[in-house]
């Protein structure tokens, strides 16, 4: 099973959370990202460990700040609308440098950006220690649904190829002094967005027969099936299992 060249968010790296075996940290990941959005938003103090044990993950790995700071600008639709929450919720109201907010929104705000910022931090470090065909190996040694695995491996696999097709098609539209400038060449970008369907099809149908005439039943093989230690999974638990402690305290002060 491949899933083409190396993605934008990894980093390559020899570090100990680089080495773990990929279904291990999705294991991880998920059950932190449970514990999390689990805490009480009250909680504050939680959510900062919660941090401490993310920034510590990320100097083991060896990710620097910036590079994962970067890439949590991806969040910023939900910054948005949780600034707003504090705006447009109801009930009671206080005064904050002139401005009258609900005490309800801001705690929503609070939930939102708490949970989502480290739910979304923890991915991008999954991502960036992860190279994606280990992480379609993972998912398939989760047990998760084989078509689900396949779907993801063909998205990934010619999620480039079908850009790079676009990509020539708006060079020839300009070479013949095409530009779109407004809604009268909305026709002209909707016939592109179909011939690209049709090419897509296209090929996809010459893919599929391709693969069935060299055997292909309804999965694809694995050639490098990995096997995590217990003491590979041991480590992998470190994380989830601060958390869930930290978890625990929330809940009992």
């Amino acid at each position: 099973m491949g899933a083409g060249h190396a993605h934008k968010l990894y980093r390559h790296g020899h570090s100990p959370v680089h080495d773990l075996p990929a279904h291990c940290k999705l294991a991880a990941t998920l059950a932190f990202v449970v514990v999390v959005v689990s805490t009480p938003r009250e909680a504050v103090w939680a959510f900062g460990l919660y941090a401490v044990l993310l920034a510590a993950v990320a100097a083991v790995a060896r990710i620097p700040a910036g590079f994962l700071l970067r890439r949590l600008l991806i969040e910023v639709p939900f910054v948005a609308f949780a600034v707003l929450m504090p705006f447009v919720a109801e009930g009671e109201r206080v005064q904050v440098l002139g401005m009258s907010l609900s005490v309800s929104g801001l705690w929503g705000a609070w939930n939102v950006l708490a949970k989502g910022t480290l739910g979304v931090a923890a991915s991008v470090l999954l991502a960036s220690t992860t190279e994606l065909r280990a992480l379609l190996l993972g998912l398939q040694r989760l047990k998760l649904p084989p078509l689900l695995v396949q779907i993801a491996s063909f998205m990934i696999r010619y999620g480039d190829v079908i850009s790079d097709e676009l990509r020539r098609m708006s060079i020839a539209r300009r070479s013949r002094g095409f530009e779109a400038s407004g809604i009268r060449h909305w026709g002209v970008l909707a016939k592109t967005a179909g011939a690209l369907f049709i090419r897509s099809y296209e090929r996809g149908e010459r893919v599929y027969l391709a693969m069935v005439s060299r055997g292909y039943a309804g999965s694809m093989p694995v050639i490098d099936e990995v096997v995590a230690s217990r003491a590979q999974w041991a480590y992998a638990a470190v994380l989830p299992v601060t958390a869930l402690a930290v978890c625990l305290m929330g809940w009992t002060l």
